[in-house]
């Protein structure tokens, strides 16, 4: 719409391809900033992944150290 504003603002002391370089510059810039949304989407979808397998890892961690911590237990009172 701003690009539609722009352009008839400029029709008046602008020449047809003075108005058509600007459409064509502005929808370049629409498609820059279209591809620019969708990588960012990329990237976020990207870090979401990771941090969910950062929290999958993590309770795995948690898990393993129970087992250490029981099977210590289990060793201690062996030996008493």
């Amino acid at each position: 719409m701003a690009a539609a504003a722009v352009t008839l603002g400029l029709a008046g002391c602008a020449s047809v391809d003075d108005v058509k370089h600007a459409q064509a510059t502005a929808d370049q810039a629409l498609d820059t900033a279209h591809q620019a949304q969708q990588s960012a989407d990329r990237a976020q979808q990207t870090a979401d992944q990771a941090h969910s397998d950062v929290n999958a890892l993590s309770g795995r961690v948690q898990n393993v150290e129970q087992e250490i911590d029981a099977a210590k237990a289990r060793h201690r009172g062996q030996r008493g």
